[in-house]
């Protein structure tokens, strides 16, 4: 008794200093970077993309807190994680012929980003005129990828009830995420503040959601606590230390850049 007793307080004493870590570094992390919340979502954008202002689509003259391709990027894995999420925890991974499709949609994102880079050089040869509308799509289906991948793969390491099937093992799935994925393209496009303000908000969350749900892995397997976990209740500590870790990587970056170049605004060209 007196052992276990013990170790409940060992573990409270863990617990509370994990929620005080995590509550200093967010204090300090929005106590520096810019107001709003359009400036806190510029700086968990300038930790991650160049967030040049060519590349970049604009809510009343003011740059989106990632550039084109990013922003497909975080949507479309947004859009990923809640749309396999309606499905239970799957952790079987896509089917072959899904991946087929993702795999086409890296390529994509590869070839235009490749192309984009070139146009930086003026005497290099190109395939065609970047746009932002491409941008912005290959960003998508890279997003979407990574949430068929990370999904799985947390419902894998977290939950010991995690099911084998998939959740993006059909081409109705994949169909109904792509018809979403170019209903939120369609509303970027349209380039109304009214539709870009939150889904410039939600595409600067992604980032912090995906670093999260990755270091919650991670500390999971290393703490060897793999499978353990019954109720969403149970997983908050994980959470709450991937998501400091995420914060700490953005925090570092944040500080290097800005140390580097002493503005918070992207590069320029």
């Amino acid at each position: 008794m007196e052992n276990a007793s013990s170790g409940r307080r060992t573990g409270l004493r863990w617990e509370w200093l994990v929620i005080l870590a995590g509550g200093a570094l967010l204090v300090t992390w929005l106590y520096f970077t810019p107001s709003g919340l359009l400036g806190k979502a510029d700086a968990i954008g300038y930790a991650v993309c160049h967030r040049i202002d060519s590349h970049s689509f604009h809510i009343n003259g003011r740059d989106f807190p990632v550039c084109a391709r990013c922003s497909g990027m975080y949507l479309g894995a947004v859009l990923g994680l809640v749309y396999q999420s309606f499905r239970g925890r799957r952790g079987g991974m896509p089917s072959f012929k899904v991946f087929v499709v993702l795999g086409i949609f890296l390529a994509a994102f590869g070839i235009d980003g490749v192309n984009s880079y070139l146009h930086f050089f003026p005497n290099a040869p190109s395939l065609y005129q970047p746009q932002n509308w491409l941008r912005l799509v290959t960003g998508t289906g890279v997003g979407l990828g990574l949430a068929a991948v990370v999904l799985p793969a947390f419902h894998q390491t977290l939950w010991a009830d995690w099911s084998e099937s998939r959740a993006l093992g059909s081409w109705r799935q994949l169909g109904g995420l792509l018809l979403l994925a170019a209903l939120v393209d369609g509303l970027v496009l349209t380039e109304n503040p009214v539709v870009l303000y939150p889904l410039a908000l939600i595409s600067a969350a992604g980032v912090v959601i995906l670093l999260t749900m990755v270091y919650c892995m991670v500390v999971v397997m290393v703490f060897k606590r793999e499978n353990r976990y019954i109720s969403s209740r149970q997983i908050w500590l994980p959470l709450l230390a991937g998501f400091i870790v995420a914060m700490l990587q953005i925090s570092a970056l944040d500080w290097g850049r800005f140390a580097l170049t002493g503005t918070w605004a992207g590069f320029k060209f």
